[in-house]
């Protein structure tokens, strides 16, 4: 036989070989993963919710998987220094994230800014939570439900403003959802920063807001603002007398951010599985459920594909709603 020929048929059987042990062999490493600390990247300061929530999901990996998974907070950019830094980490399961809704924001407000693909470039491990959102307005605005709010927005159209952290911001596109599904006239006033937007709400310098509601529980409960709806499909527990935007006729109105690990794009099925099962033992049947439910979010834990799939129709929402609304990043 050719030489050249013998070498072909060499490296093709060799090509075989590998690609028929392949499957056996990586169940076989994920099984004794991780060998070595992970690192969980956060693309936030120390202090956010998406950093608590992080830290919280690296404590139950190290104390069920024996390894450390070390929080390095990488924030910036719009979350895109840290996001993009997971995206091109090593595709072997030693450098995972999370992420928010910035991530399904992004894709629409950045465009081709956006230095990575949201859907191409990672794999989805699990939806860890999605946080309810509450419309409050100020005790001024003689509106006590949905309805009649809306019909104030009509009687006044643009003099009805609410703040958020800034343009594109989760609490910026519900007021924009709201005013789309309404078809209210109302100004946005862009913060930088949540804190100074409900210290002008407190004064009545803007009339309404959405925010999470452990941020505004306190100040409902103490009078300081009047709860119209929740964002949720059902009302919730620490809220039973407020209704959804459904029950007020604005089924669009829904948003619920959401917290999820990620990973780089092509890092072993087996790995991303035994880490979407790790973490979702632990919220639907651990004391991560408690602890996510104490802090106002409400515990999901999904498989990768359920985290995938709510990924994509995110941003398909946000992009739709972006869109019509004529959104551009500062």
């Amino acid at each position: 036989m050719h030489a050249s020929r013998r070498s072909f048929l060499a490296r093709s059987s060799a090509l075989a070989l590998g690609a028929a042990t392949l499957p056996w062999s990586l169940p076989a490493r994920a099984a004794d993963y991780p060998d070595k600390p992970v690192r969980l990247y956060v693309p936030y300061p120390p202090g956010a919710a998406t950093d608590t929530l992080g830290r919280m999901a690296g404590q139950v990996y190290a104390q069920v998987m024996g390894q450390p998974f070390v929080v390095e907070n990488r924030g910036g950019g719009g979350t895109t220094i840290g996001t993009r830094a997971l995206a091109t980490s090593a595709p072997d399961g030693y450098t995972i994230g999370i992420v928010d809704s910035t991530f399904t924001i992004n894709p629409a407000l950045l465009g081709d800014r956006q230095p990575y693909d949201a859907i191409k470039d990672f794999s989805p491990i699990s939806l860890m939570a999605t946080a309810p959102f509450v419309m409050v307005v100020h005790p001024s605005v003689k509106a006590a439900d949905v309805a009649a709010f809306v019909a104030l927005a009509k009687a006044q159209p643009g003099t009805l403003s609410f703040g958020s952290a800034g343009v594109g911001s989760a609490p910026h596109l519900a007021g924009e959802q709201l005013r789309q599904q309404a078809g209210i006239d109302v100004l946005h006033v862009p913060y930088r920063g949540g804190g100074t937007v409900f210290t002008d709400l407190l004064g009545g310098q803007v009339q309404f807001a959405f925010a999470t509601v452990p941020t505004l529980l306190e100040h409902i409960k103490g009078g300081r603002l009047r709860a119209l709806a929740v964002t949720t499909p059902q009302r919730i527990s620490q809220l039973p007398d407020v209704p959804t935007f459904t029950e007020a006729g604005l089924p669009g109105v829904d948003i619920s951010p959401l917290f999820g690990l990620v990973a780089p794009a092509n890092v072993p099925a087996p790995i991303i599985e035994r880490l979407s099962t790790t973490l979702a033992q632990s919220i639907q049947g651990g004391e991560l459920k408690d602890k996510l439910a104490g802090l106002g979010f409400q515990p999901v834990g999904s498989t990768p594909a359920q985290f995938s799939q709510r990924i994509r129709d995110d941003i398909a929402k946000w992009t739709a709603v972006i869109q019509r609304g004529g959104i551009k990043a500062e």
